[in-house]
């Protein structure tokens, strides 16, 4: 499971009878889903796992990573926030972090951000580490978040953006000065996708695949930001010109009654594949000859890098933080949120042209390796918790 090595890593670091010296750091986040930020989250706690200890807190729900982390006896608190502004939630994760001797606060997203600012209204807190993933939809100033940050964002808190996209957002519509944001792009072990060919074969065979489908992946949250009708509708329009073309999505969320509905609306179930969540991601990009993403708000989407480590060309909308990933026309195509059209014309392109796949495939591996690794990410995380850790002592 995705979360085991953090504990055999933990284990290994210290023998019996050994004090265990290392700062605690609890990273804070909505829910332990399986979503971009949240596996972002378990993988830095894996990779640092001999320097730091990770416990975790999940303001609404566990989520199946925070059920695996659980198993493997990791510390995870689950708050049950209530709607609207729950102060009481804030009262409780200053209690935890009391409780678990909390050195650095990791927080992800904006609302975990807010409640671990306001744990610190009335007593001591730890600093902050802000991780800004993505945007809401649609992204606009509020001013009393505005005031609210300033009033309570110390000088000892750090902030990070996962791109220059989102950074700009902070600063226009958090009032968060931008000298104080470092963009830590997200990163991928790109060694794990992109390897056994022979592999691809068996794979596809798995998957229902002929040799002549063109296998189009895409790998999201069933979410309403995703947009996968979209991307319904893109496979309808590519159909005609590439009948041979093949939709796995991988995923779950609230929002499959509607894409199921859309499916069967356009008639296109014999070319969809609804995989649920798949846990097998470098496995299916390996089987993939192109992969779609239709979202209409994105930060820096991990599954782009990851498609890219895979050598996989991509057909995105070209929405917030996703052109700083994609180079359109060298490592995929990108096209306006919810044009359909212009989404399918771009996988026909990549359909007709085994040597455009190739060669977009290969660029976009060559600037994974060189922009978006994990060790590069990580490494810059480490620096933020050593810097966070020394301001606690």
């Amino acid at each position: 499971m995705i979360s085991r090595d953090i504990v055999e890593s933990d284990a290994s670091s210290l023998r019996l009878g050994d004090v265990d010296d290392r700062p605690t750091v609890c990273q804070v986040l909505h829910s332990l889903n399986v979503g971009g930020a949240e596996v972002l989250a378990v993988h830095i706690s894996r990779a640092l796992a001999s320097k730091f200890r990770f416990v975790f807190a999940c303001l609404d729900e566990l989520g199946t990573l925070g059920e695996e982390l659980r198993r493997d006896r990791c510390d995870v608190e689950v708050f049950e926030r209530r709607a609207g502004l729950d102060r009481r939630c804030a009262g409780r994760l200053a209690g935890w972090f009391r409780q678990q001797q909390v050195a650095v606060v990791h927080a992800h997203q904006y609302t975990p951000f807010f409640y671990c600012l306001a744990s610190g209204i009335l007593r001591r807190r730890p600093p902050i580490l802000f991780t800004e993933h993505g945007r809401w939809f649609p992204d606009y100033p509020r001013r009393k978040r505005m005031l609210f940050n300033r009033l309570f964002l110390r000088s000892t808190d750090q902030v990070v953006a996962v791109g220059e996209h989102v950074k700009q957002a902070l600063v226009a519509n958090e009032g968060i000065a931008s000298r104080r944001i470092e963009v830590v792009y997200n990163g991928v072990d790109v060694e794990l996708f992109g390897g056994d060919t022979h592999e691809r074969e068996t794979v596809r065979r798995e998957l229902g695949l002929s040799e002549n489908d063109f296998a189009v992946l895409q790998v999201a949250r069933l979410d309403a930001l995703k947009d996968h009708c979209t991307a319904i509708r893109t496979l309808a329009a590519t159909l005609p010109q590439a009948p041979n073309t093949m939709l796995l999505i991988a995923g779950e969320g609230p929002e499959e009654p509607g894409i199921r509905a859309e499916i069967a609306r356009l008639g296109v179930g014999e070319r969809v594949r609804m995989m649920g969540l798949r846990r097998d991601v470098p496995r299916l990009l390996g089987a993939a000859d192109a992969f779609l993403l239709t979202s209409i708000s994105e930060g820096i989407p991990v599954t782009l890098i990851e498609a890219m480590a895979a050598r996989v060309p991509i057909v995105s909308t070209r929405v917030g933080g996703v052109g700083e990933v994609v180079i359109d026309g060298e490592t995929g195509r990108l096209a306006a949120s919810g044009d359909a059209a212009a989404l399918a014309t771009a996988l026909v392109e990549l359909a007709g042209s085994s040597g455009t796949r190739q060669s977009m495939g290969e660029e976009g591996r060559r600037r994974a390796e060189a922009m978006f690794t994990l060790s590069q990410m990580t490494s810059a995380y480490a620096a933020h918790y050593e810097e966070l850790a020394r301001v606690r002592r």
